[in-house]
Protein backbone atom coordinates (compact mmCIF):
# COMPACT_ATOMS: atom_id res chain seq x y z
CA UNK A 1 0.00 0.00 0.00
CA UNK A 2 1.76 3.35 -0.98
CA UNK A 3 1.98 5.91 1.81
CA UNK A 4 -1.34 7.44 3.04
CA UNK A 5 0.16 10.69 5.13
CA UNK A 6 3.29 11.28 6.16
CA UNK A 7 4.20 9.41 9.77
CA UNK A 8 5.14 11.15 12.56
CA UNK A 9 8.66 9.69 14.12
CA UNK A 10 7.50 7.27 16.66
CA UNK A 11 8.62 7.47 20.11
CA UNK A 12 11.09 5.06 21.63
CA UNK A 13 9.24 1.97 23.53
CA UNK A 14 7.67 2.41 26.63
CA UNK A 15 7.15 6.44 25.30
CA UNK A 16 4.70 8.64 23.85
CA UNK A 17 4.08 11.68 21.80
CA UNK A 18 1.18 13.61 21.10
CA UNK A 19 -0.62 15.22 17.87
CA UNK A 20 -3.46 16.96 16.56
CA UNK A 21 -6.67 15.42 16.48
CA UNK A 22 -6.26 15.64 12.86
CA UNK A 23 -9.64 16.50 10.58
CA UNK A 24 -12.35 14.03 8.92
CA UNK A 25 -11.16 10.93 8.04
CA UNK A 26 -7.15 11.67 8.16
CA UNK A 27 -7.12 9.86 11.75
CA UNK A 28 -8.49 6.95 10.01
CA UNK A 29 -5.44 6.96 7.06
CA UNK A 30 -3.05 8.28 9.33
CA UNK A 31 -4.14 4.43 11.71
CA UNK A 32 -4.31 2.76 8.51
CA UNK A 33 -0.40 3.51 8.02
CA UNK A 34 0.32 2.66 11.28
CA UNK A 35 -0.94 -0.25 11.00
CA UNK A 36 1.65 -1.22 8.70
CA UNK A 37 4.01 -1.98 11.18
CA UNK A 38 4.93 -5.57 12.32
CA UNK A 39 3.21 -5.49 15.95
CA UNK A 40 -0.21 -4.76 16.70
CA UNK A 41 -2.01 -1.47 16.86
CA UNK A 42 -4.30 -0.90 19.83
CA UNK A 43 -6.72 2.12 19.36
CA UNK A 44 -8.58 3.19 22.68
CA UNK A 45 -11.30 5.72 21.75
CA UNK A 46 -13.00 8.13 23.51
CA UNK A 47 -16.76 7.30 22.68
CA UNK A 48 -18.35 4.01 20.58
CA UNK A 49 -19.37 6.70 17.76
CA UNK A 50 -15.87 7.39 16.82
CA UNK A 51 -14.70 3.12 17.44
CA UNK A 52 -17.40 2.07 14.92
CA UNK A 53 -16.20 4.88 11.93
CA UNK A 54 -12.61 4.04 13.05
CA UNK A 55 -13.64 0.50 12.10
CA UNK A 56 -14.80 1.08 9.56
CA UNK A 57 -12.69 3.66 7.54
CA UNK A 58 -9.54 2.12 8.28
CA UNK A 59 -10.76 -1.18 6.56
CA UNK A 60 -11.23 0.87 3.57
CA UNK A 61 -8.03 2.82 4.08
CA UNK A 62 -6.32 -0.62 4.06
CA UNK A 63 -8.15 -3.61 3.00
CA UNK A 64 -5.70 -6.19 3.88
CA UNK A 65 -5.79 -5.63 7.23
CA UNK A 66 -7.76 -7.41 9.87
CA UNK A 67 -9.15 -4.82 12.26
CA UNK A 68 -11.85 -6.16 15.18
CA UNK A 69 -13.40 -3.57 17.57
CA UNK A 70 -14.66 -4.90 21.05
CA UNK A 71 -18.42 -3.77 21.86
CA UNK A 72 -19.78 -2.51 24.63
CA UNK A 73 -22.34 -4.39 26.85
CA UNK A 74 -24.31 -1.52 26.17
CA UNK A 75 -25.76 -1.23 29.45
CA UNK A 76 -25.83 0.59 32.16
CA UNK A 77 -24.04 -0.49 35.69
CA UNK A 78 -26.22 -2.48 37.39
CA UNK A 79 -29.07 -2.58 34.90
CA UNK A 80 -31.83 -5.22 35.82
CA UNK A 81 -31.33 -6.73 32.62
CA UNK A 82 -28.70 -8.26 30.55
CA UNK A 83 -26.47 -7.44 27.48
CA UNK A 84 -28.23 -8.34 24.29
CA UNK A 85 -27.00 -12.08 23.60
CA UNK A 86 -25.38 -11.46 20.25
CA UNK A 87 -23.17 -8.47 21.77
CA UNK A 88 -21.72 -10.90 24.03
CA UNK A 89 -21.18 -13.33 21.02
CA UNK A 90 -19.31 -10.77 19.37
CA UNK A 91 -17.36 -9.65 22.35
CA UNK A 92 -16.02 -13.43 22.86
CA UNK A 93 -15.44 -14.32 18.90
CA UNK A 94 -13.41 -10.67 18.93
CA UNK A 95 -11.19 -12.09 22.26
CA UNK A 96 -10.54 -14.76 21.17
CA UNK A 97 -9.47 -13.31 17.74
CA UNK A 98 -7.36 -10.89 19.96
CA UNK A 99 -5.55 -13.41 21.87
CA UNK A 100 -4.90 -15.69 18.89
CA UNK A 101 -2.82 -12.19 16.97
CA UNK A 102 -5.45 -12.34 14.28
CA UNK A 103 -6.39 -8.94 14.71
CA UNK A 104 -3.76 -6.43 13.40
CA UNK A 105 -5.81 -3.56 14.67
CA UNK A 106 -7.82 -3.22 17.47
CA UNK A 107 -10.25 -0.56 18.76
CA UNK A 108 -11.96 -0.58 21.85
CA UNK A 109 -14.12 2.23 23.11
CA UNK A 110 -12.53 3.75 26.41
CA UNK A 111 -15.81 2.99 28.67
CA UNK A 112 -15.40 -0.96 27.43
CA UNK A 113 -11.97 -0.76 28.39
CA UNK A 114 -12.46 0.13 31.60
CA UNK A 115 -14.26 -2.49 32.62
CA UNK A 116 -13.12 -5.97 33.83
CA UNK A 117 -13.31 -8.50 31.64
CA UNK A 118 -12.74 -12.79 32.60
CA UNK A 119 -9.41 -14.23 32.24
CA UNK A 120 -7.35 -15.15 29.17
CA UNK A 121 -6.97 -18.46 31.00
CA UNK A 122 -10.82 -18.93 31.23
CA UNK A 123 -11.64 -17.98 27.30
CA UNK A 124 -8.70 -21.12 26.44
CA UNK A 125 -9.89 -23.42 29.15
CA UNK A 126 -13.74 -23.16 28.14
CA UNK A 127 -13.41 -23.36 24.35
CA UNK A 128 -12.49 -26.73 22.22
CA UNK A 129 -13.03 -28.06 18.45
CA UNK A 130 -14.87 -30.33 16.99
CA UNK A 131 -13.64 -31.55 13.75
CA UNK A 132 -15.47 -33.81 11.12
CA UNK A 133 -14.77 -37.54 10.81
CA UNK A 134 -13.99 -37.51 13.71
CA UNK A 135 -15.14 -39.68 17.25
CA UNK A 136 -17.61 -38.04 19.39
CA UNK A 137 -19.11 -39.06 22.63
CA UNK A 138 -22.70 -37.38 22.50
CA UNK A 139 -22.93 -37.73 26.20
CA UNK A 140 -19.37 -35.71 26.98
CA UNK A 141 -20.31 -33.71 23.96
CA UNK A 142 -23.79 -33.11 26.37
CA UNK A 143 -22.26 -32.47 29.48
CA UNK A 144 -19.23 -30.02 28.14
CA UNK A 145 -21.48 -27.64 25.97
CA UNK A 146 -23.29 -27.04 30.20
CA UNK A 147 -20.35 -26.90 31.52
CA UNK A 148 -19.53 -24.33 28.74
CA UNK A 149 -23.17 -22.67 29.57
CA UNK A 150 -24.38 -23.93 26.73
CA UNK A 151 -28.59 -24.35 26.68
CA UNK A 152 -30.17 -27.45 25.56
CA UNK A 153 -33.26 -26.26 23.49
CA UNK A 154 -35.58 -28.19 21.40
CA UNK A 155 -34.64 -25.99 18.61
CA UNK A 156 -32.14 -23.64 17.83
CA UNK A 157 -32.30 -20.36 17.46
CA UNK A 158 -29.41 -17.96 18.58
CA UNK A 159 -25.80 -18.08 19.47
CA UNK A 160 -25.20 -20.36 23.35
CA UNK A 161 -27.67 -23.06 22.09
CA UNK A 162 -27.75 -26.47 21.15
CA UNK A 163 -30.14 -29.77 20.62
CA UNK A 164 -29.38 -33.22 20.22
CA UNK A 165 -32.05 -34.95 17.89
CA UNK A 166 -31.31 -38.64 17.92
CA UNK A 167 -28.14 -38.44 15.25
CA UNK A 168 -28.35 -35.08 14.65
CA UNK A 169 -26.94 -32.31 16.82
CA UNK A 170 -27.39 -28.39 16.50
CA UNK A 171 -25.29 -26.33 17.58
CA UNK A 172 -24.98 -22.25 17.42
CA UNK A 173 -21.72 -21.19 18.64
CA UNK A 174 -20.92 -18.17 20.15
CA UNK A 175 -19.19 -15.94 17.91
CA UNK A 176 -20.56 -17.43 15.07
CA UNK A 177 -23.17 -15.96 12.30
CA UNK A 178 -24.87 -19.05 11.67
CA UNK A 179 -25.30 -22.21 13.52
CA UNK A 180 -24.32 -25.74 12.60
CA UNK A 181 -25.65 -29.18 12.19
CA UNK A 182 -23.76 -32.34 12.95
CA UNK A 183 -24.32 -35.48 11.23
CA UNK A 184 -23.16 -38.64 13.08
CA UNK A 185 -22.72 -41.92 11.79
CA UNK A 186 -22.87 -44.37 14.86
CA UNK A 187 -20.61 -42.55 17.01
CA UNK A 188 -18.66 -40.44 14.28
CA UNK A 189 -19.52 -37.26 13.01
CA UNK A 190 -19.95 -37.85 9.20
CA UNK A 191 -20.37 -33.86 8.10
CA UNK A 192 -21.02 -30.88 9.86
CA UNK A 193 -22.54 -28.10 7.99
CA UNK A 194 -24.01 -24.82 8.40
CA UNK A 195 -27.83 -24.50 8.33
CA UNK A 196 -30.66 -21.73 8.11
CA UNK A 197 -32.43 -21.19 11.72
CA UNK A 198 -35.50 -19.94 9.88
CA UNK A 199 -35.85 -22.95 7.04
CA UNK A 200 -33.48 -25.58 9.13
CA UNK A 201 -32.26 -26.21 5.57
CA UNK A 202 -28.05 -26.88 5.26
CA UNK A 203 -25.89 -24.43 3.67
CA UNK A 204 -22.65 -25.54 3.19
CA UNK A 205 -19.99 -28.13 4.82
CA UNK A 206 -17.25 -27.07 6.89
CA UNK A 207 -14.37 -29.45 8.42
CA UNK A 208 -14.43 -28.09 12.08
CA UNK A 209 -15.82 -25.67 14.01
CA UNK A 210 -14.71 -23.54 16.99
CA UNK A 211 -17.13 -23.45 20.11
CA UNK A 212 -16.34 -20.13 22.85
CA UNK A 213 -17.97 -20.44 26.16
CA UNK A 214 -21.75 -19.18 26.29
CA UNK A 215 -20.77 -16.43 28.71
CA UNK A 216 -18.14 -14.29 29.62
CA UNK A 217 -18.15 -15.99 33.23
CA UNK A 218 -18.35 -19.90 33.94
CA UNK A 219 -21.72 -20.92 35.61
CA UNK A 220 -20.19 -24.61 36.13
CA UNK A 221 -20.11 -25.98 40.20
CA UNK A 222 -16.34 -24.01 40.43
CA UNK A 223 -17.74 -20.86 39.20
CA UNK A 224 -20.88 -20.91 41.22
CA UNK A 225 -18.62 -21.47 44.74
CA UNK A 226 -16.34 -18.99 43.65
CA UNK A 227 -19.25 -16.44 42.58
CA UNK A 228 -20.45 -17.29 46.63
CA UNK A 229 -17.32 -17.04 48.53
CA UNK A 230 -16.54 -14.00 46.65
CA UNK A 231 -19.84 -12.24 47.55
CA UNK A 232 -19.87 -13.47 51.33
CA UNK A 233 -16.67 -11.69 51.53
CA UNK A 234 -17.47 -8.40 49.90
CA UNK A 235 -21.05 -7.89 50.78
CA UNK A 236 -22.53 -7.88 54.40
CA UNK A 237 -25.23 -9.27 55.70
CA UNK A 238 -27.28 -12.41 54.94
CA UNK A 239 -26.66 -13.51 51.33
CA UNK A 240 -30.20 -15.19 51.23
CA UNK A 241 -31.98 -12.84 51.00
CA UNK A 242 -29.70 -11.46 47.75
CA UNK A 243 -32.00 -12.77 44.90
CA UNK A 244 -28.73 -12.72 42.98
CA UNK A 245 -27.13 -14.81 45.08
CA UNK A 246 -29.94 -17.49 45.42
CA UNK A 247 -30.33 -17.55 41.80
CA UNK A 248 -26.52 -18.20 40.68
CA UNK A 249 -26.67 -20.63 44.10
CA UNK A 250 -29.21 -22.55 41.74
CA UNK A 251 -27.52 -22.41 38.62
CA UNK A 252 -30.11 -19.61 37.08
CA UNK A 253 -28.83 -16.44 35.45
CA UNK A 254 -30.41 -13.43 37.04
CA UNK A 255 -30.68 -10.53 35.07
CA UNK A 256 -27.47 -8.00 34.88
CA UNK A 257 -25.43 -10.64 36.75
CA UNK A 258 -22.15 -9.47 33.80
CA UNK A 259 -21.45 -6.39 36.02
CA UNK A 260 -20.92 -9.17 39.20
CA UNK A 261 -18.27 -11.17 37.21
CA UNK A 262 -15.18 -9.91 39.60
CA UNK A 263 -16.68 -12.53 41.91
CA UNK A 264 -16.53 -15.34 39.43
CA UNK A 265 -12.87 -15.09 39.65
CA UNK A 266 -9.97 -14.91 41.74
CA UNK A 267 -8.31 -12.18 38.97
CA UNK A 268 -9.54 -10.47 36.15
CA UNK A 269 -8.27 -9.18 32.98
CA UNK A 270 -8.08 -6.21 30.75
CA UNK A 271 -7.86 -5.49 27.35
CA UNK A 272 -4.14 -5.34 27.43
CA UNK A 273 -3.92 -8.91 28.96
CA UNK A 274 -5.57 -10.30 25.76
CA UNK A 275 -3.30 -7.94 23.07
CA UNK A 276 -0.16 -8.50 24.84
CA UNK A 277 2.60 -6.02 25.44
CA UNK A 278 4.63 -5.58 21.80
CA UNK A 279 1.04 -3.56 20.93
CA UNK A 280 1.57 0.40 19.36
CA UNK A 281 -1.11 1.97 21.96
CA UNK A 282 -3.36 5.00 20.44
CA UNK A 283 -5.45 7.27 22.80
CA UNK A 284 -7.80 8.70 20.28
CA UNK A 285 -9.61 11.64 21.78
CA UNK A 286 -9.63 13.14 25.24
CA UNK A 287 -9.94 9.65 27.20
CA UNK A 288 -9.83 10.84 30.71
CA UNK A 289 -12.78 13.09 30.04
CA UNK A 290 -14.50 9.86 28.90
CA UNK A 291 -13.59 8.15 31.67
CA UNK A 292 -14.67 10.89 34.06
CA UNK A 293 -18.53 11.18 32.28
CA UNK A 294 -18.29 6.97 32.56
CA UNK A 295 -17.84 7.22 36.51
CA UNK A 296 -19.93 10.12 37.00
CA UNK A 297 -23.27 8.22 35.50
CA UNK A 298 -26.07 9.99 37.21
CA UNK A 299 -27.74 7.51 40.39
CA UNK A 300 -30.88 8.18 38.92
CA UNK A 301 -30.10 6.11 35.66
CA UNK A 302 -29.02 3.25 37.81
CA UNK A 303 -29.12 1.09 40.86
CA UNK A 304 -26.68 1.52 43.32
CA UNK A 305 -24.40 -1.85 44.00
CA UNK A 306 -25.04 -2.37 47.52
CA UNK A 307 -28.84 -1.98 47.37
CA UNK A 308 -28.84 -4.42 44.09
CA UNK A 309 -27.22 -7.03 45.84
CA UNK A 310 -27.69 -7.21 49.33
CA UNK A 311 -31.55 -5.36 49.11
CA UNK A 312 -29.63 -2.81 51.41
CA UNK A 313 -29.65 0.77 50.41
CA UNK A 314 -26.82 2.94 50.48
CA UNK A 315 -28.86 5.71 52.68
CA UNK A 316 -27.68 7.98 50.21
CA UNK A 317 -30.27 10.77 49.21
CA UNK A 318 -29.56 10.72 45.42
CA UNK A 319 -29.65 6.51 45.27
CA UNK A 320 -32.85 5.68 43.10
CA UNK A 321 -33.03 2.49 45.11
CA UNK A 322 -33.59 4.39 48.56
CA UNK A 323 -37.39 4.30 48.35
CA UNK A 324 -37.80 0.54 46.81
CA UNK A 325 -34.98 -0.17 49.62
CA UNK A 326 -36.87 1.34 52.56
CA UNK A 327 -40.61 -0.44 51.26
CA UNK A 328 -39.24 -3.24 52.18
Amino acid sequence: MSSLLPLPPLPPAGQRTRLALPAGSSDAALLAELSQQSRPLLVITADAQQAVRLRDEIAWFAPGRTVALLPDWETLPYDSFSPHHDLISERLATLWQIRQGQAEVIIVPAQTALMPLPPVEYLTAYTFLLKAKTRLDVEKLRADLAFAGYSHVTQVYGPGEFSIRGGLVDLFPMGSPLPYRLDLFDDEIETIRTFDVDTQRSIYPVPEIRLLPAREFPLDDGGRTKFRSRFREVFEGDPSKSRIYKDISSGLIPPGVEYYLPLFFDHTATVFDYVGGEALLVQHGELMQAAERFWAIPRAATRCWPATATGRCCRRPSCSSRSTASSR
